[in-house]
């Protein structure tokens, strides 16, 4: 352990020792225990490589994870974090592409989708690492690879797909609530001061007028195409035959495979073994990246659960705040 932990173990001791001293629950629980730990632990991402399979160092496959829901939820804190870390995930995109051991990539995707930002994020840069390194990327779809979930899976070299895989879902979606009815039923009135017409476009107070709708459908379509075009170059697939199937309409992986969507059916195993045999990496070390099993991660693991309930209404403020706030998404299902 380098001298910048041991300070930072140190510190955090200290803190629990001065909160083992406040006199009530309430202060201690008033405490903003997030910002003074990663004042002292630090918001790095805090990764570290896990090799899962010996073999030859010089030549590696890494195995990347992209588990729920692909959207950016903010700061990348090991101590905090829960379920899919974007920044993270970028982090890790951008390692395997400086890292010159790497000969082979396997992506496993189990996610509804997500952002549309975020998904053209992790597309781009596997495409970018594919075109530097002139690496294969093997993607192993999990129970879900829809919408965004297929987005990033779309460049990959040969995709797996387990038969009951739910895929597809090809398409953009924007929602928002409208809570104006109930607002008049009952009385409440919404001031609104706005420097122009369309500056509360989508606004959950009152009804869409068709302008906006068509302003919004363009945007979308916009998205939609440029997914479209995405399947096409990862695939090799026409436009027409892409739009075949890029109505929203959802697959399992038998169907993908029938479509072109996907490749072979198999599992997270089968795409490995598959990236071994195909590129001559069968002695090749395999790796993942986890976050660092230190007392940082340990601590965050209490933290969470010391802090439920405080989660808990956090995700509630976010659900709020998608609402308030709509976006495109490449997303299947309820957020």
């Amino acid at each position: 352990m380098n001298m910048k932990r041991w300070i930072a173990l140190g510190a955090a001791v200290l803190l629990f020792v001065v909160a083992a001293g406040i006199n009530t629950v309430s202060s201690f629980m008033s405490m903003n225990w997030q910002s003074m730990m990663e004042d002292q632990l630090g918001t790095a991402s805090g990764q570290v490589e896990q090799v899962i399979e010996d073999g030859d160092a010089r030549n590696r496959i890494a195995l990347l994870r992209a588990d729920g829901v692909i959207q950016d939820t903010g700061a990348a804190s090991p101590l905090f974090a829960t379920g899919y870390n974007h920044q993270a995930f970028m982090e890790q995109l951008e390692m395997i592409r400086e890292d010159k051991s790497v000969k082979g990539v396997v992506l496993y995707v189990n996610s509804p989708g997500g952002g549309v930002v975020e998904s053209s994020d992790i597309h781009d840069k596997l495409v970018e690492i594919k075109e530097e390194k002139d690496i294969p990327v093997y993607v192993s779809m999990g129970s879900m690879a829809a919408s965004g979930g297929y987005y990033i899976s779309a460049p990959a070299d040969k995709i797996f797909v387990h038969k009951e895989t739910l895929t597809g879902s090809i398409g953009v979606i924007m929602e928002s609530v409208n809570y104006g009815g109930f607002a008049e039923e009952h009385g409440i009135d919404f001031v609104t001061i706005k420097s122009g017409k369309y500056k509360d476009i989508m606004s959950p107070t009152r009804e869409m007028t068709e302008e906006e709708r068509e302003m919004l459908q363009t945007m979308l379509n916009d998205s939609y195409e440029r997914f479209v075009d995405v399947i096409e170059a990862g695939r090799g697939m026409s436009e027409a035959e892409v739009k075949k199937w890029a109505d929203g309409r959802i697959m399992n992986g038998g169907q993908a495979v029938e479509a072109k969507l996907a490749d072979e059916t198999g599992r997270l195993e089968d795409a490995i073994a598959g990236l071994r045999s195909d590129h001559d990496l069968d002695k090749a070390q395999m790796f993942e990246y986890s976050m660092d099993a230190g007392f940082g991660s340990l601590l965050g693991v209490k933290m969470q659960s010391l802090f439920q309930g405080d989660l808990e209404s956090r995700i509630i403020g976010q659900v709020l705040s998608d609402y308030n706030s709509p976006r495109m998404m490449y997303l299947y299902g309820e957020k």
